[in-house]
């Protein structure tokens, strides 16, 4: 019988240095988790002396691995309860916390084995995350940015109270002269065209301003976008404004319309917010920057994942615009996923099915953009544990070499 229990010994000592020998393998391998070996001893009924050892189960480490930085824009490491969610061509579902993404041909997310990153996708103008949506693969597509029409516009007038008044019949847009200040801010029709949108100051009298907007980058534009009455108290604040045709404003806003060139859109109306606007002895008048809501078209320039897992690109016009958001997936039981090689797992009846969410939201962990995480392996841990299995497996050879010498000894009895 002790032969029986000393193989059973060498075949569990030489499986523990077969886990130890794989951890330390991929103690360079990002988002590896290290595991241990679990023993069993085994017993025949009825009898009193144990029948040797058996490798009852091998128990995965999921312990975060030390995060170390990449500034590689596509690497995300992953610290907390969480895997990275993929999906290979024939649907199959792949859980990894290895974080070192590429692109594929068709620009899609994928990890260095080429299976597909999953996540939230955008919808609507701006685009916006679909939280809670069906996760589908992510790319990152070099579709141009469209144009977006202004709608609204922001300017703060600080006017100088002590400016001469002058009468609006002699107006001229083109004669200094005939105005007392002028602001200059550039809005965006439907297709992208920039229009040039000069507004003009004329004090007319004591806490009172004539207002004329002039799309100066359209030639065939004789008339005005807006003309209004800017109307202070005696603290010099705005307290309201008149259109031409009446109509009062106490917001400070008041509405405006541009001709579309190229064969954009006509008529496009735009609300200027002139809010916050003085009137007090600055000694000469002077504008905040103005603000408006279009832009031109872009062509993609650069993109990044960031720490909450949006994935956000940047547009030759300026302007940033999300492309999808990554998901997390975690598991009642980690411990019981099945490792499928390339660093990555499968979900079993023991680990449960996965839950989908997004970092730093309830249990789900955190991620880290332009970093990856380190295998969790143990290094002086592992060589401790490897002179602990050899000596196991020294010491079980030697039982049977202790009962190779017994035997001699009764098969030599004469």
């Amino acid at each position: 019988m002790s032969f029986s229990q000393a193989v059973s010994g060498l075949g569990a000592a030489s499986s523990n240095l077969d886990v130890i020998g794989n951890n330390i393998a991929n103690s360079a391998t990002s988002g590896f988790k290290s595991s241990s070996i679990a023993f069993a001893d085994m017993f025949a009924s009825g009898s009193d002396v144990g029948l040797g050892t058996k490798v009852a189960a091998v128990i995965q480490n999921f312990n975060d691995g030390t995060t170390t930085t990449t500034s590689r824009g596509l690497d995300v490491a992953l610290s907390g309860n969480g895997f990275f969610r993929m999906t290979d061509s024939s649907g199959g579902v792949y859980y990894s916390r290895n974080g070192q993404f590429t692109l594929d041909e068709n620009r899609n997310l994928v990890n260095t084995q080429g299976l597909t990153v999953t996540g939230y996708p955008t919808s609507g103008t701006p685009p916006t995350i679909q939280t809670g949506a069906n996760p589908v693969a992510l790319s990152i597509p070099t579709t141009q940015m469209a144009a977006r029409a202004t709608t609204s516009a922001g300017l703060v007038a600080n006017l100088n109270s002590t400016d001469s008044t002058l009468t609006t019949a002699g107006f001229d847009s083109s004669n200094a002269d005939t105005y007392n200040a002028k602001s200059t801010m550039t809005v965006y029709d439907s297709q992208g065209n920039d229009h040039q949108l000069d507004v003009y100051f004329i004090k007319t009298a004591d806490n009172t301003w004539q207002a004329y907007a002039k799309d100066s980058s359209d030639a065939s534009t004789t008339g005005y976008a807006s003309q209004f009455t800017l109307s202070f108290d005696d603290s010099g604040k705005l307290t309201n404004i008149t259109d031409s045709a009446g109509n009062v404003t106490t917001d400070g806003t008041v509405g405006m319309t541009i001709q579309g060139v190229n064969g954009a859109a006509g008529g496009q109306a735009i609300t200027l917010n002139l809010s916050g606007s003085l009137q007090q002895n600055t000694g000469a008048s002077t504008f905040g920057n103005p603000t408006q809501d279009g832009y031109a078209p872009g062509d993609l320039t650069s993109y990044v994942i960031n720490d909450d897992g949006t994935i956000t690109g940047t547009y030759s016009n300026q302007k940033t615009q999300l492309l999808g958001q990554i998901v997390l997936a975690s598991f009642s039981n980690p411990e019981g996923l099945q490792s499928a090689g390339d660093n990555v797992w499968t979900a079993t009846n023991s680990s449960g099915q996965a839950a989908i969410g997004l970092a730093n939201t309830g249990t789900y962990g955190s991620l880290t953009s332009g970093a990856l995480e380190a295998s969790n392996v143990d290094m002086s841990k592992e060589l401790v544990n490897m002179i602990v299995a050899q000596r196991n497996y020294q010491a079980n050879a030697q039982t049977i070499k202790t009962q190779d010498q017994i035997l001699n000894t009764l098969v030599n009895l004469r």
